[in-house]
């Protein structure tokens, strides 16, 4: 027999494709995480249709699943696939533009069926004459049919067997890249506990794919791809909307407050409903409101009555919020706005990454309406920052908008648990005074409001939308509205004094600085180390704190000769930053493709700055 071929690998990236009922996100997922377990960085990216029912087999309906791993820190899910997994011809189709040159086919050649090629658009039955693959290692594997037959003594409808398919292509790429299957049986055990016919079937596919393998070792090798040197501690792999969830969680511990979230589910925001709709245990209170303007008043009526209060929500829910964000700036009570944006406008891409949410937290309301706005960066650390707008709501009496993404919200990458002790401490601004109390007096230095609610005695007062004096009564003084809206510009502006300076990734001065902000970074900080291996004078400047900036922006701006604003919408921070930090050329680099940027995209668009 021909011993297998075994190729040691850096990093691999892996494309799991099929219709949307094949199963290929849960197929992806369990990859992703028993490659975590086995100590692997990892760094996922789930591609959804933007129909909810797409017809079967076409183009529109595929579903994708890509992951990277390796030994050395990953940071994004692969610019291209090493591997492509495809159910059918449209997932080779819809997929063809995201494999690298010689990667990897493996595709389930039973339904390359004159029907299905006719669904994808094909001309012809040569799929991949058509594409231009033909230079591309293929494997063609019946995985329809080899599912029916080993499922035949199970006893169950077509159907039910069809839907095991994914176990038998998971089984197979746990053959090639040495995973254990240990956990992903413990996961169908877990999830299919009360069904024990869909526990066996998928287990007994599982390892049919798994043998599979072992047996077409003459075909393809196996890949080594050793654990990564990561720092000790107790590790889950996380995606970024259940971070999200899980840092109010410890804001509410850290504050000794009450968390609520009053919520509409909203693609790709929902699963920080459902995750902190779990948590009834830690006393966590969720509202599934009828729309997206009850879904914010409940909040702003929990926050008026003392608790941590939130609402989620994407790019057109943040648009129907945004009368009562102002209603919050006016009254001056803490609040975090969640907006996982995705493309736009109106429905737009629901399922896909963007940007271009940035102005409307800024600017989408009526009057002088300001909040802090803050970014997270990447699926982990969206736990830290929605603890720290929280943190900044409370302690400054003001709305928060934290802005992630698609990208962020569905992608996952492993997460170095934390312990709450060692977070920041959270200090609510409630009165205490009742005989000096005043509900619109300010503290000189932060100039927040202190907070009082029902059933504190001698703090009773008035509230809403109405502009007030310092004793709480209703204003129509012309002096003393321009006063209160200078006053909620500085306190914004005050916060500055609690976020840390603006950091450089690289040299402290230079040729060029590549600026971003959000779930850029990932890419962006991957590029810079190529461009900088390859001798390039190179940094990065990334931004979690949009309103206010960083303190030392400019002067961090000024150490370079060509600065480039890279984002995905059509250039909002760098129109921002022209007006609030004005005497720079922001050269820009922008994408509104639903996707996010691949490292060799931002690489092209700084050669070709170095070259001017």
């Amino acid at each position: 027999m021909k011993e297998t071929k075994v190729i040691e690998l850096e990093e691999v990236a892996i494309r799991f494709s099929g219709d949307s009922g094949d199963g290929m996100q849960l197929t992806g997922t369990l990859f992703s995480d028993a490659t975590a377990l086995l100590g692997n960085d990892i760094s996922t990216f789930p591609d959804y249709p933007s129909e909810i029912r797409a017809p079967q087999g076409t183009v529109g309906g595929v579903s994708g699943f890509q992951v990277q791993f390796g030994h050395k820190m990953i940071n994004t899910p692969g610019d291209y696939a090493h591997v492509l997994v495809a159910m059918n011809p449209a997932a080779v189709k819809a997929n063809a533009r995201f494999v690298k040159p010689g990667a990897t086919i493996i595709y389930d050649v039973d339904s390359f069926t004159e029907k299905n090629l006719r669904k994808a658009n094909f001309a012809t039955d040569d799929v991949f004459g058509e594409l231009g693959l033909e230079d591309y290692f293929k494997i063609p594997v019946p995985i329809s049919s080899l599912t029916q037959e080993g499922l035949k003594e199970f006893g169950l409808d077509s159907k039910s067997v069809l839907r095991s398919k994914n176990m038998f292509a998971l089984g197979l790429v746990c053959w090639m890249f040495n995973r254990p299957l240990d956990y992903i049986e413990e996961f169908i055990r877990g999830k299919f506990k009360k069904k024990p016919v869909v526990i066996d079937s998928n287990i007994k596919v599982l390892h049919d794919g798994y043998n599979y393998g072992m047996n077409m070792q003459h075909m393809t090798p196996t890949y080594l791809v050793h654990p990564a040197e990561i720092e000790n501690g107790t590790y889950r792999n996380i995606n970024g909307n259940h971070a999200t969830a899980w840092g109010f969680l410890a804001a509410a511990e850290k504050s000794g407050l009450q968390l609520f979230l009053g919520s509409y589910p909203i693609t790709p925001a929902t699963d920080i409903l459902t995750a902190l709709s779990e948590r009834k245990d830690l006393g966590v209170k969720t509202f599934q409101a009828e729309d997206e303007i009850a879904g914010i008043t409940s909040a702003i009526g929990a926050a008026f009555t003392g608790s941590l209060a939130i609402t989620s929500t994407s790019g057109p829910g943040l648009a129907l919020k945004s009368e009562a964000i102002g209603l919050a700036v006016m009254a001056e009570l803490p609040l975090v706005i969640v907006n996982v944006q995705r493309g736009g406008p109106s429905t737009g891409l629901p399922t896909k990454t963007e940007q271009s949410d940035l102005l409307q937290a800024l600017t989408g309301r009526n009057g002088e309406s300001p909040v802090v706005v803050l970014a997270a960066s990447t699926p982990s650390d969206c736990f830290y920052y929605a603890f720290m707008a929280s943190k900044i709501a409370l302690e400054r009496m003001v709305p928060v908008i934290l802005l992630t993404d698609g990208f962020l919200g569905n992608g996952s990458e492993p997460w170095k648990i934390p312990s709450v002790s060692d977070l920041p401490g959270i200090t609510p601004r409630i009165a205490k005074n009742p005989e000096t109390f005043k509900p619109y007096q300010r503290d000189e230095n932060t100039l927040a409001r202190e907070w009082a609610f029902p059933g504190m005695k001698g703090f009773e007062h008035r509230i809403g939308g109405l502009e007030k004096n310092a004793e709480g009564t209703v204003s129509h003084d012309p002096e003393n509205h321009q006063i209160n809206t200078e006053i909620r510009e500085g306190k914004v502006q005050k916060v500055a004094d609690m976020i840390p300076d603006l950091e450089v990734c690289g040299d402290g001065d230079g040729e060029i600085l590549m600026v971003g902000w959000g779930g850029t970074y990932g890419h962006l900080i991957s590029a810079v180390r190529e461009l900088r291996k390859e001798g390039k004078d190179v940094s990065l400047a990334h931004f979690n704190y949009i309103k206010p900036l960083p303190k030392n922006t400019r002067e961090v701006f000024g150490r370079y000769k060509k600065i480039i604003v890279c984002e995905l919408n059509m250039g909002q921070f760098a129109g921002y930053l022209r007006d609030k930090v004005p005497g720079f050329t922001y050269y820009q680099a922008n994408k509104v493709k639903g996707l996010p940027f691949t490292v060799s995209e931002l690489k092209e668009s700084v050669n070709k700055l170095l070259e001017d």
